[in-house]
């Protein structure tokens, strides 16, 4: 028997919370929403809310658990109020993260020489992600830190310029965390907005060496640009990389997407639940994933919590700190 790819495109599903309360809503939802950043990290989705209406948008199966789990959170708010711990009990013991567990995908391995030694996808997300952005022109990538994300993508961007598919790579990311600070950051402004972009360059390092690195830069087949920079540029033959994108605005997201020309593949990444905008400001990453899940040609992967690579040791930390939650709840 095999198992088919995973659908590249999310599903949405829309859900009210009834009786509309007020308090039970900030109770469900937590203080600054911290309890639905916590479902979105532990199930791979991304969740919007306007008072007692919530759009849940990701895979299907984790979609319909995310449903079930806040009309059971919600449930719960008429005799307590809930906690980050509390929410972590009540994910525990639906065994969800157990359902939710992707069959591995009968897939032919994607395999990414570098200078280090191969890089693959090390599970069904990132099997399913190195795949999408072979096949399509514009991808996105969402989940928590250290899922792999980034990494996948300039793995993938090496892998197309060594093999003379793009003619070169574009690294571009929101500098919004500088703010007006940018200005009073010494040198130029590539300078300024290397330590913004210094994932990227560890990543290229690694996979194409320091000095080939610092050369191509020079030569311009590695270019790297803060967001505000794109306006008004085609980018052809390139194959771009919009990292952090959960900090662009609707705007910028749109300005970036209409900059894609002919033979180029965007990569975009993100983790919705690590905002730096404005708390009035919505994300352009996570409109997007509403606007465009449907649009042919686009890809989305969805990872989560378990999909973050860790250290042996870092996943007994994890389970400690896990037990230790729970005695005290």
């Amino acid at each position: 028997m095999t198992t088919a790819l995973a659908s590249d495109h999310p599903e949405s599903l829309d859900l009210v919370l009834e009786p509309e309360n007020n308090e039970r809503l900030r109770n469900v939802c937590g203080q600054l929403d911290e309890h639905l950043r916590q479902l979105e990290v532990r199930l791979g989705i991304e969740i919007n809310n306007r008072g007692s209406s919530f759009r849940l948008i990701g895979a299907p199966e984790a979609v319909q658990a995310g449903a079930e789990l806040l009309q059971k959170l919600y449930r719960a708010t008429e005799d307590e109020v809930l906690t980050p711990a509390a929410v972590h009990l009540y994910l525990q013991e639906s065994g969800v993260e157990q359902l939710l567990q992707p069959a591995e995908p009968d897939l032919p391995g994607v395999v990414i020489k570098t200078k280090r030694g191969m890089v693959r996808g090390r599970g069904p997300h990132q099997k399913e992600y190195l795949h999408r952005v072979m096949k399509h022109d514009i991808n996105f990538g969402v989940g928590p830190a250290g899922t792999g994300k980034t990494y996948l993508a300039v793995a993938s961007a090496v892998d197309a310029l060594e093999r003379d598919k793009v003619r070169r790579i574009m690294l571009v990311r929101p500098a919004v965390e500088a703010g007006e600070r940018l200005g009073f950051l010494p040198g130029d402004l590539a300078q300024k907005i290397d330590p913004y972009l210094r994932p990227l360059y560890d990543a290229l390092y690694e996979m194409l060496g320091f000095e080939r690195v610092h050369k191509l830069v020079e030569r311009n087949v590695i270019e790297i640009a803060p967001l505000a920079y794109m306006r008004g540029r085609t980018l052809n033959e390139s194959f771009i990389i919009l990292d952090e994108a959960q900090n662009t605005t609707p705007e910028q997201m749109k300005m970036f997407l209409t900059r894609i020309g002919f033979g180029s593949t965007a990569v975009i990444t993100g983790d919705v639940t690590q905002v730096d905008l404005p708390r009035h400001q919505r994300s352009g990453l996570r409109q997007a994933t509403e606007i465009l899940a449907q649009v042919e040609g686009i890809s989305f992967t969805f990872f989560n919590a378990r999909d973050v690579v860790r250290h042996p040791l870092v996943q007994k930390v994890v389970q400690a700190y896990d037990r230790h939650e729970s005695d005290e709840e």
